[in-house]
């Protein structure tokens, strides 16, 4: 009689067992999750417009808000400004030397008369040495004069082009100072009003992608050796009370590292103490939600 009851408690067992099989119609489960980007001030300054929703759908580079750029702008102004005296302290060399080349002159037409009229006898020695000493002397003057004035423009045009990084950097700031959104994707979040102040690193919104989302399921070692990534797998999205629906998965990464299996996460092989993550991307057709448990088979 005993061993009769024996025998059915393990038939009981071994059907639980078997029916407990049979209803896991999955490889691994896990959470759908998508890529999120924090768009954060690069500016500071009051925020002037910000006029997004959370739920808002934004293009790549499309301008959100701006911040205020008055006081960039004015220093901008004044630095142009800087920049034109500047550039109307430079000089033209030949202008400013004009007046000892033609002296030079003068006096080269006084040295080719003297040399004639001492070839005649009609004038002394002294009286071209005095001339040639004066053409020396005007020729280094002109010489001097020319450097000096080289020099002068030289570091006028430094100071000019230092001026020039100056008003480039503000351009920079203004162009930073516009909220723009990095990539496509929808408003997750909103951290600042218009009115608000700004400053770097600021957090203003949370922008992430759901029209590609991707499962986190964790697999057991066994199951890691049949896997590649670009395999096409199957992956089914909980439906709550409507029960589940089936999505056509590419597996995008897989983890090179174990870890010990979330306490939340199921897996095929239950004794299974270590597990290696992975990810499955999956076109939403927006009925998955971040958050949302899913299944996937492969």
């Amino acid at each position: 009689m005993k061993a009769f009851k024996y025998l059915i408690v393990i038939l009981c067992v071994c059907s639980l067992s078997a029916c407990h099989k049979k209803g896991l119609q999955y490889d691994a489960s896990g959470v759908f999750e998508t890529t999120e980007i924090i768009v954060s001030a690069q500016e500071s300054g009051e925020i002037l417009q910000f006029q997004i929703l959370e739920g808002d759908l934004l293009e790549a580079n499309q301008q959100v808000g701006l911040i205020d750029t008055t006081q960039l702008y004015l220093r901008k102004k004044q630095l142009q400004a800087s920049m034109g005296s500047v550039e109307n302290k430079k000089t033209t060399p030949s202008t400013q030397i004009a007046s000892l080349r033609q002296q030079i002159e003068t006096q080269r037409v006084e040295q080719r008369r003297y040399e004639n009229l001492i070839a005649l006898n009609a004038a002394n020695q002294k009286q071209l040495d005095d001339i040639n000493a004066q053409i020396r002397l005007l020729e280094k003057e002109l010489e001097a004069q020319d450097e000096t004035i080289r020099n002068t423009n030289s570091s006028l045009t430094d100071e000019s082009l230092s001026l020039k990084a100056q008003i480039d950097q503000l351009e920079d700031q203004i162009s930073k100072s516009v909220i723009v959104a990095p990539s496509q994707g929808t408003v997750l979040a909103k951290y600042a009003e218009p009115g608000e102040l700004a400053s770097p690193g600021k957090a203003l919104l949370k922008l992430a992608d759901l029209e590609t989302m991707y499962l986190r399921a964790y697999i057991t070692a066994s199951q890691l050796t049949s896997l590649k990534i670009g395999q096409t797998v199957q992956v089914y999205a909980d439906m709550g009370e409507s029960g589940r629906k089936e999505y056509t998965g590419r597996i995008s990464w897989i983890s090179d590292k174990a870890e010990f299996t979330p306490k939340t996460i199921q897996t095929r092989d239950e004794r299974a103490n270590l597990v290696y993550a992975v990810k499955i991307e999956v076109q939403n057709d927006g009925y998955i939600k971040k958050g949302m448990y899913g299944e996937v088979s492969f």
